[in-house]
């Protein structure tokens, strides 16, 4: 929040834009204005610039994590179409990433 001295500054600065007839009521206009001034500051519910930084990366990790997982999805998705535009009995055409899974699964059952 906006710490004493800056509520002390600006209390100060209504007061000094006052008429000079005015004046006289000076330091008790400041400590008036300073109360309000910390009234409407509080109900604003500010944050401070740090709190603000820490969110905003924690929004951005958030961001680059959900466009992850939106990608996954979308590969998930039009595999499950691809399968589902398959006629009955075809068979499932393998990767590259399991034909080498099996050849590196038959290597290890020949005899030694």
């Amino acid at each position: 929040m906006i710490d004493a001295r800056t509520l002390e500054d600006m209390a100060k600065r209504f007061v000094e834009g006052l008429p000079a007839g005015v004046r006289q009521l000076q330091t008790d206009l400041e400590k008036n204005f300073q109360v309000a001034l910390q009234g409407a500051f509080a109900r604003l519910e500010l944050v401070t610039r740090e709190e603000f930084e820490v969110q905003q990366a924690v929004l951005a990790r958030t961001r680059m994590r959900l466009e992850t997982l939106e990608k996954r999805v979308e590969a998930l998705e039009s595999r499950v179409v691809v399968d589902a535009d398959r006629p009955a009995g075809f068979p499932v055409r393998e990767t590259a990433d399991s034909e080498a899974q099996a050849g590196t699964d038959e290597g290890s059952d020949s005899p030694e």
